[in-house]
């Protein structure tokens, strides 16, 4: 799953004064302010008018895709939207528009490129960071995957007014062995009201053998596979499975606070994979963020 940079990482415990008490002083700091403001609305901009979205997450998850040690810190939210073109990080692109159908082909540059009445089709492009296989004590020993740029076709089709279909498909452009990545994900909309929105999100990602092989395989004869006690090379299949549930809640016409829960599977030839300890993906997030 796509991560955006990290500004602060805390490893193991949670320090004294860190990210978890930001954590909970973001949701109480919602519990107070949204009855505040339960009559204010926000001017809607105008079509060409640029706008921009500044925050910060507080996320938890696991260090490494089948890793059990979980890592924690924070990461910046940005935007900025002018006219059909975005750039984003992930998660943003409903925050600016507060669960409309703002939300883009996913982090990056990205712009719609057709749109029907019920869907569009959107393109993107975003920077891939790979990956540095010392920072991860099982994945010592492994090739590093490269930096790389992606492109980015979604479809997404509106299948009633609860009910999103979403289709992605993401390959490494510079051919930087970070292969193809896609992914389907059904959306419901549990509650929406002019300030707050509950949604629930269904989803299943698959790889080509080039991703794959990068991020779960286990050459022979390296370091790692001696280690492990065997190689490890698959072939394209399913990479996991998840659900989660996303809470968005408007604390003034410019503030908003986003809470999300995720919980993921590896599957196939990812979970099958020896640098897996387990196939369980959780993941834990609230962010604050001023939009304009």
């Amino acid at each position: 799953m796509v991560q955006s940079q990290r500004i602060c990482d805390t490893r193991g415990q949670w320090p004294r004064f860190g990210a978890r008490q930001l954590a909970l002083g973001l949701v109480m700091t919602a519990l107070l302010a949204a009855p505040a403001h339960a009559g204010e609305a926000a001017t809607p901009p105008k079509p060409d008018e640029p706008r921009y979205l500044l925050g910060l997450r507080v996320s938890r998850g696991s260090e490494y895709p089948g890793s059990r040690r979980q890592e924690q810190g924070l990461t910046p939210l940005w935007a900025l939207y002018w006219g059909r073109w975005r750039i984003t990080t992930a998660g943003t692109g409903a925050m600016m528009g507060f669960g409309s159908d703002a939300a883009g082909p996913g982090p990056g540059a990205s712009r719609d490129w057709l749109r029907g009445e019920h869907w569009k089709l959107g393109l993107g492009l975003r920077i891939d960071s790979g990956r540095n296989s010392d920072q991860a004590a099982i994945t010592r020993g492994l090739p590093d995957v490269p930096r790389t740029l992606r492109g980015r076709l979604q479809l997404q089709v509106e299948l009633s007014p609860q009910w999103t279909l979403s289709a992605a498909c993401s390959p490494d452009l510079l051919n930087h062995r970070g292969g193809t990545e896609c992914s389907v994900d059904f959306s419901r909309s549990l509650y929406r009201s002019g300030h707050a929105s509950l949604a629930l999100g269904l989803g299943l990602s698959a790889s080509d053998r080039r991703h794959l092989q990068s991020y779960f395989g286990v050459p022979e004869g390296s370091e790692a596979a001696e280690r492990l006690g065997r190689s490890y090379a698959p072939g394209s299949g399913l990479t996991q499975g998840y659900v989660n549930l996303s809470y968005m809640q408007a604390l003034s016409p410019r503030w908003v606070l986003v809470a999300s829960w995720s919980e993921g599977r590896l599957l196939d030839a990812a979970a099958a994979s020896p640098l897996v300890q387990t196939r369980r993906q959780p993941g834990l997030s609230v962010g604050l963020a001023y939009r304009h």
